[in-house]
């Protein structure tokens, strides 16, 4: 294992924010995951565990305590069957299930971070979620000292959250297990309305996998999705925040509140989330409430090619970014009546 100490933390976040660490552990295997975390836990050190950085707000004093850096690798793919560990980089993995023409994630294509923040997130995009072909995560149980193989159900995967977000100090993920599908080179049914007709194709139809992956790709990167170091509107965490999801009560509130602010002709974005749920849309919601693209001026800014993301310009601190978004949550909540919610994890900070 590398130790470091007093080390930047920003360089290992998509944000490029962030202060030191008191130490910095970059571990390459399992067994050093393990000794690592299992070290600080005993001698009482406050961990926090980083992946690909892409899902991180890092406070600008940095984290007192040991940060742990998972660079594991391996990959193993027989059949359908898909193991990697959870250093492993996301996009790269997906693209070695395209080209061994397996679908089930092949829309989930230029997702920035570590295989293993997938579950933790339950990463989704385009009409597809890590949690519609993910078997099994193999995890560190903080508490108990075991590894544990947890299956789908284990997992207890909603929109954007997992049994480890809701208890996040509880488990290390050191493994994830996936069943793919063999359609004959073909992706899985097309879901996402702007997928297909990118595509040319009717919400439920297949197209060879390399299509779907390079059509997903071209919007990810029309938005800002995917990292390019010399694009600012990529040094961001992607969508800052998520969708809210409405009762019924909710929703009648919000379409009052946004037919008095907006006319009563205007009908906003409105998708079944289950039983007396309706998920609306953040970027609707950010826009309309007067945060368009490119928003700011200072060095934090809206993306001036997506309204859901938050950028650093260059030169920002992390309060720069928190004093946007606090901005924008604000704003949203006066025009409809709603609260969004960062997607980000923040460290030593919070809105």
């Amino acid at each position: 294992m590398q130790e470091l100490h007093d080390a930047p933390l920003a360089p290992l976040t998509t944000f490029r924010l962030g202060g030191p660490a008191t130490r910095l552990i970059t571990a390459t295997t399992d067994d050093e995951v393990v000794a690592a975390v299992r070290a600080a836990d005993d001698a009482g050190t406050p961990l926090l565990i980083i992946g690909g950085g892409s899902n991180l707000v890092i406070g600008d004093k940095g984290f007192e305590g040991t940060a742990l850096r998972i660079a594991t690798r391996g990959v193993d793919l027989a059949g359908t069957a898909l193991e990697l560990a959870a250093g492993e980089t996301w996009t790269d993995a997906v693209t070695r299930t395209v080209e061994a023409g397996l679908a089930g994630v092949e829309c989930l294509a230029g997702i920035p971070g570590s295989a293993g923040a997938t579950p933790i997130q339950n990463v989704g995009a385009y009409g597809q979620e890590v949690s519609s072909t993910l078997t099994e995560v193999v995890a560190l149980d903080r508490v108990t000292g075991e590894i544990l193989t947890l299956g789908n159900a284990d997992c207890r995967f909603s929109y954007r959250h997992s049994a480890f977000k809701e208890h996040p100090e509880r488990h290390v993920v050191l493994r994830v297990r996936f069943a793919l599908e063999d359609a004959g080179g073909l992706s899985a049914p097309v879901k996402y309305a702007e997928t297909a007709r990118a595509l040319g194709v009717e919400p439920g139809d297949r197209v060879p996998l390399a299509d779907a992956r390079r059509t997903v790709l071209g919007l990810r990167a029309g938005k800002g999705m995917v990292l390019d170091p010399a694009d600012h509107d990529t040094w961001s965490a992607g969508s800052f925040f998520t969708n809210p999801i409405l009762d019924d009560e909710g929703y009648a509130a919000f379409l009052a509140r946004a037919a008095r602010r907006l006319g009563p002709d205007v009908t906003p974005p409105a998708y079944p989330a289950g039983e007396g749920r309706v998920k609306t849309s953040a970027a609707w919601l950010i826009d309309r409430a007067g945060f368009t693209k490119g928003y700011g001026t200072g060095r934090a800014r809206i993306s001036t090619k997506h309204t859901l993301a938050l950028t650093n310009r260059g030169d920002a601190t992390t309060e720069d970014l928190l004093a946007l978004a606090r901005e924008v949550v604000a704003g949203v909540r006066d025009a409809f009546g709603i609260t969004l919610v960062n997607e980000p994890v923040t460290v030593g900070v919070s809105l």
